[in-house]
């Protein structure tokens, strides 16, 4: 098995998604491409001793960016929705 500190990029922290986890106790992250739901539920349950109850993922799509006359895209990546069993936290996302 991988580790999860592979699957498991970094935890992505906005107001709209604080106003979702405080609401629904759903936290994303930004996953490796690669990875699906069950390795991204078994990675939050062994990083942070939580119970996951379901995994959402999604594929978002690089931005177009240009500079002067030159244009280019950032890369594709993947977000992952983890809501946790009733009463669970994760302390990472509480420090912030």
């Amino acid at each position: 098995m991988t580790d999860p500190r592979d699957i498991l990029k970094r935890p992505l922290i906005t107001e709209k998604g604080t106003a979702y986890r405080e609401a629904t106790n759903t936290y994303q992250f930004e996953v490796a491409r690669d990875a699906n739901k069950l390795q991204v539920k078994e990675a939050v349950e062994r990083l942070f001793n939580v119970k996951v109850v379901s995994v959402r993922t999604a594929l978002q799509h690089g931005k177009v960016k240009r500079l002067g006359r030159f244009e280019g895209a950032r890369p594709d990546w993947k977000k992952a929705s983890v809501t946790l069993a009733k009463g669970a936290t994760i302390e990472l996302f509480q420090q912030m």
